[in-house]
């Protein structure tokens, strides 16, 4: 937590006459400097000093900057937290348990809905998109590699490993839902689990198919 450094008053206490119009506040500081910096670059402090309330009260009302991010973007649901829910399995089970996790989230008419617009601002070529594609990277592929890396595998290794996740999953997800092709969106989410989840659990693992061959 970080105190202000301006005359002291008690942590968290904004300078806002109201705590609705300090969350307000906070928003709308958060908007003005994701667009300004970039999501990599903004700051929690940054954003406090902007909205001019105590960073811990950003933290009290938003948790992290990915759920500020969320927020200013109105997504029904936290990806991160989605994806870190899949993580209490053993590692030979992660790649399914992601998957899983992922294609049921997506079940939801809610995050489908929302979802589907995020995915198409990734690719573009927007500031929106640009944005999109920080907070993805940084939250997601973020999360995954730290998962990685607790199996002792070198940050660069863990980086590759879960950049091909999430192509295998956003590739899935785009086919499914945005572009709507069959058969991929009349499969059940147990088939299609059982079709992806081999090939995730393999970039999870560093196992490219040739190895597997050689090793037959």
């Amino acid at each position: 937590m970080v105190e202000s450094a301006s005359a002291p008053r008690r942590r968290g206490r904004p300078r806002k006459a109201g705590s609705g119009d300090a969350r307000a506040a906070i928003a709308e500081a958060a908007s003005a400097e994701f667009a300004q910096k970039g999501y990599d670059a903004a700051s929690i402090r940054a954003i406090a000093r902007r909205a001019e309330v105590d960073a811990a009260l950003v933290h009290h009302y938003f948790d992290s900057k990915a759920g500020l991010f969320a927020e200013v973007i109105r997504l029904p649901v936290r990806p991160d937290r989605i994806v870190r829910s899949a993580f209490e399995v053993p590692d030979e089970r992660l790649g399914e348990s992601l998957v899983r996790t992922v294609l049921m989230a997506w079940e939801r008419t809610t995050v489908k809905s929302i979802g589907v617009t995020v995915l198409r601002s990734a690719v573009s070529d927007s500031d929106a998109g640009r944005l999109i594609r920080q907070y993805l990277l940084r939250e997601l592929k973020g999360a995954i590699r730290g998962r990685v890396e607790r199996t002792g595998v070198e940050r660069a290794e863990a980086d590759l490993r879960a950049t091909l996740v999430l192509t295998q999953m956003a590739g899935a997800l785009i086919i499914r839902h945005v572009l709507e092709l069959e058969p991929l969106v009349s499969l059940s989410v147990d088939e299609l689990t059982a079709r992806l989840a081999p090939a995730v659990q393999g970039h999870l693992d560093g196992v490219s198919p040739e190895a597997d061959d050689r090793s037959a």
